[in-house]
């Protein structure tokens, strides 16, 4: 009779009955007692308080009854830890009994006690076991070091185990060593941070011999350790591929993934020239095509793998699509699977194929199957655009059949390839439109009315349409009640005169009858622009869309090198990192594929400091162009404001007094924070060559008199930013008088009248010299060309950089603020030029640390063409001479605060040797106020470059 007869006793005093027979004499007797405590233990029953009598069954040497003894012991220790001491003298002594199966017995249970008290015990024979003679028991006390460290890690470390285990590694054994990696490997799991398999070229050809002759579960051991290791080089990594690849045709399906995951690891190592990357990519394929003859649930698992196999590199399995064609019998999870794959594989060359196979699909009866066929069509578009206008077809006739699912499906596609291919297959909206009343989900309701709303102006009736959907407003999923408030916003942009009444509706149905926080302030948002700016409205809702990428579910590409380390176990099948659901210390260490060969991956982080920067402090730079009064997200960045808080009532009444209290009044006391125009370069202290040379460019400049130079006009405040107003201008200076050239241009739907303007104080006192004069109201595009004349009697506090000027416009809708930076060139006076007497003295009394030097690169003008164009801009030569071939100017200007600056300028001559990279011109200037002289330098290099 077989052991099943101990399971169905349900006898009563059985705990009586069975301490006697657990005492009897006879061997037979107690390895029946010992059998019935055992099924009782199983079945539940507590049988704990037979410990003694079951712990004196040890001392036998029938392997069978030790068996069910040690079954026992593991099972109640926790419980009864005092009793299970009694025990550790059996264990001890079996630890040296001459039947190594009985000494690997001892130590295995020893180890699966989790008792603290037991542990202390078990090194000794654990160390004799760990050296024993016989790979057997080698083997189980290797994987006991993993149990022992789990229980008392600082145990195992002080013990010297872990150096043991180590030297394991190099055992004649194939399965001591398979065992010593595993249980490293596990040590290693829990203890991140330790380097406990620091493997060497040595230990690697150690296990690579030894993965030939293990069990399957000891190559999956090696296999997954080899994964780990960084070869030192490409030949290295060529090496262990060749080692490895036998085993792709493995029978364990687990030993050929953990084959791919050590080859798909090194592969990154291998340059694709190498005849053998081509091999290898060869070899790779038929075993993973192997894994999908199996049953439905490894077929699940292989596809897992293969679908982030084919993600990295397509190319190994791009001939095998037939593979992935669906079977009638094929499980859902299984067809969907492949679904995605094929579209993975998809290109020019098989999408026929693939196409006539998603058709055939779509017919199917399984409906989540069905939807998925449909998508896979559309996507298809997206990836192969040769293919997108049979894959148009193809949907078109999809949607003929009527088939409620298939149809919106298809809608919800057909919008993704609108934005993938604009103007080209808008032909199809009337079909669409045809159907709208079969439309109930909620993805394919808003998939329509983006459609609707984005081509407003090619549907006749977009506004019935829309409004069709208006009625039932409030029932409709969020997701919906979106895009109708998009898309009736962007038909009345598009059609204004026609749904004025429409807009209302929606945007009070929106803002008003809402309880969703996402919508209302969307509806608020598209109402504010609507009434205040419809300019800005047009140029953010009918903004230019980007194109849709090819593949938007594709895995996150540092996210798929760390899944490609992970293939073959669950991180594969979830495609989600260990982290992200195993819990505790232990899988979360980030692994990662090594560097590509031959890429040359930047050590620099992105937010490495440029050069010249010292790390800890930020280059100083001209903020971007923005509302003086302070966006309030950067209020923290900039310097502290010093001066009173500013007063809110203040900007209110800038409409009326603007030019009354001075503009500080409006901000608040002198601390008026700069925000530079964006026309000038982003770093201070740039060659005006780099950042301005754009700004100087002659094309759009003012006429002026000849030998002045004059920058072109250059966009100062942006319609976007003010309403409607766009401000352009720039600065000239014309027989002693300096004027602001301005081009006003009203962009807005309102008139725009009642023009003033005003300047913060600034570094050289620049104030209008009259009131703006705008004669007449500036109606909607329209534009007016004002100049403004301007003199240096203002208010002067200085300035960064010292040539930046703030600005305040008011019109009849508001008081607009910018900043601009002005040429320094405009305040060079006309009486500018010394004695030469004067000259040599002022040039001695001026401390050396006062002077600055300056390369002028790329500046082809001879001497006498450099003093000529110079002259015309105020800057006025004294003496010239030649000193070894090079000649020097002597040159004298002066500023409107009556500053004077001196400058030695030398010039190369010209010769047919030098390359136009090579420095010609140094400028050396001298000055009292030496932080003038960057700027004079910038006006020097922008006159003569322009």
């Amino acid at each position: 009779m077989t052991d099943s007869k101990y399971f169905t006793t349900t006898k009563k005093g059985e705990i009586f009955e069975l301490k006697a027979e657990l005492n009897s004499d006879k061997k037979e007797k107690k390895k029946e007692a010992v059998k019935k405590v055992i099924a009782s233990m199983t079945v539940g029953k507590d049988v704990s308080a037979l410990f003694p009598d079951v712990v004196n069954c040890m001392q036998t040497d029938n392997l069978e009854l030790k068996k069910l003894v040690y079954l026992y012991l593991m099972n109640y220790a926790k419980s009864q830890p005092d009793m299970a001491i009694m025990a550790v003298n059996t264990f001890v002594k079996d630890c040296e009994d001459p039947n190594p199966l009985i000494r690997a017995l001892a130590v295995r249970t020893m180890g699966c006690i989790r008792v603290d008290k037991i542990t202390e015990y078990l090194c000794e024979p654990l160390r004799k076991c760990l050296k024993d003679e016989d790979p057997y028991v080698r083997k189980t006390a290797a994987v006991c070091v993993a149990k022992l460290h789990d229980i008392n890690a600082q145990l195992v470390e002080d013990q010297g185990f872990l150096d043991t285990l180590k030297d394991l590694i190099s055992d004649s054994n194939p399965m001591v060593v398979a065992n010593a990696v595993a249980a490293l490997s596990e040590i290693a799991e829990s203890h991140p941070s330790s380097n406990l398999l620091d493997l060497n070229p040595q230990s690697i050809n150690k296990l690579l011999t030894a993965l030939n002759e293990c069990t399957e579960w000891g190559q999956i051991f090696i296999l997954d350790c080899l994964a780990n290791y960084m070869p030192k080089d490409d030949r290295e990594a060529q090496s262990i591929c060749e080692r490895v690849t036998p085993r792709l045709s493995h029978a364990n399906s687990a030993v050929v993934l953990s084959a791919v995951k050590v080859l798909m690891k090194f592969m990154e190592m291998l340059s694709k020239d190498l005849d053998y990357y081509g091999t290898l990519l060869k070899k790779l394929a038929p075993p993973l095509v192997t894994l999908l003859s199996a049953e439905p649930e490894l077929q699940y698992v292989a596809l897992r793998n293969i679908n982030l196999i084919v993600q990295k590199r397509p190319e190994i399995l791009k001939h095998e699509m037939k593979v992935f064609f669906v079977k009638y019998n094929d499980p859902i999870y299984v067809k969907l699977e492949k679904l995605d794959i094929m579209i993975r594989l998809a290109s020019q060359a098989n999408i026929a194929q693939v196409l006539a196979e998603l058709k055939e699909y779509a017919t199917e009866v399984d409906v989540d199957f069905v939807r998925k066929a449909v998508r896979a069509i559309g996507r298809c578009a997206i990836k192969v655009e040769q293919s997108a206008e049979r894959c148009v077809s193809t949907l078109l006739d999809l949607i003929q059949t009527k088939v409620n699912y298939v149809v919106q499906e298809a809608i919800v596609v057909i919008k993704d390839i609108f934005r993938k291919y604009p103007n080209k297959y808008e032909s199809v909206i009337a079909t669409l439109c045809e159907n709208l009343d079969s439309l109930d989900e909620p993805e394919a309701r808003a998939a329509m009315i983006w459609i609707v709303g984005e081509y407003a102006e090619r549907i006749d009736n977009a506004d019935e349409l829309l409004e069709s959907f208006l009625e039932g407003f409030h029932d409709e999923s969020t997701q919906v009640q979106l895009q109708l408030l998009t898309a009736i916003v962007k038909l009345f942009l598009k059609k204004p005169t026609e749904t004025q009444e429409l807009v209302q509706q929606v945007l009070s149905l929106a803002t008003q009858d809402s309880d969703n926080p996402d919508l209302r302030d969307r509806g608020y948002i598209y109402w504010r622009l609507l009434s205040t700016d419809p300019v800005a409205a047009k140029e953010v809702v009918l903004a230019e869309k980007p194109l849709i990428s090819e593949e938007t579910d594709l895995i996150e590409p540092t996210l798929l090198d760390e899944l490609i380390c992970y293939i073959g176990t669950l991180a594969s099948v979830y495609h989600k990192p260990p982290s992200a659901f195993v819990e505790g210390s232990r899988g979360v260490v980030h692994k990662s594929l090594p560097p590509r060969t031959g890429s040359s991956e930047s050590t620099e982080s992105p937010e490495a400091a440029p050069p010249g920067v010292q790390a800890g402090e930020q280059p100083a730079v001209i903020p971007a162009q923005g509302d003086l009064l302070g966006d309030l997200l950067n209020l923290d960045l900039g310097p502290p404001v010093s001066g009173p808080p500013m007063a809110t009532s203040a900007v209110q009444m800038g409409a009326v007094d603007l030019l009354g209290g001075g503009l500080d009044s409006l901000i608040g006391g002198g601390g008026f924070t700069p925000v530079p125009s964006t026309t000038m370069p982003t770093t201070l202290g740039a060659p005006l060559g780099s950042g301005l040379g754009d700004l100087f460019d002659l094309t759009g400049g003012v006429g002026a008199l000849p030998g002045s130079y004059v920058a072109p006009k250059a966009v100062w405040l942006p319609a976007m930013k003010a309403k409607g107003l766009e401000i352009s201008g720039t600065f000239t200076r014309q027989v002693g008088s300096i004027s602001m050239e301005l081009v006003l241009t009203n962009k807005a739907l309102q008139v725009m009248s009642d023009f003033a303007i005003q300047f913060n104080r600034n570094s050289f006192g620049l104030a209008p010299a009259a009131p703006l004069q705008v004669h007449a109201p500036l109606a909607p595009n329209q534009s007016v060309e004002i100049s403004l004349p301007l003199n240096t009697v203002g208010s002067v506090m200085k300035m960064d950089p010292l040539n930046n000027l703030q600005v305040a416009v008011k019109n009849n809708i508001d008081v607009f603020y910018f900043s601009t930076l002005y040429p320094l060139h405009i305040l060079f006076v006309e009486d500018g030029k010394m004695e030469r007497q004067m000259f040599l003295a002022t040039w001695k009394d001026i401390p050396n640390e006062n002077e600055a030097q300056f390369q002028i690169k790329d500046c082809s003008l001879n001497a006498d063409a450099i003093s000529s164009k110079l002259q015309g801009s105020n800057i006025f030569t004294i003496a010239k001479r030649n000193v070894e071939g090079q000649d020097m100017l002597y040159q004298s200007l002066k500023l409107t605060n009556g500053i004077w600056v001196l400058a030695e300028l030398r010039i190369q001559p010209s010769n047919p040797s030098f390359t136009d990279l090579e420095v010609r011109t140094l400028l050396s200037l001298k000055c009292r106020a030496p932080e003038v002289s960057q700027y004079i330098y910038q006006a020097y290099e922008t006159i003569l470059k322009n």
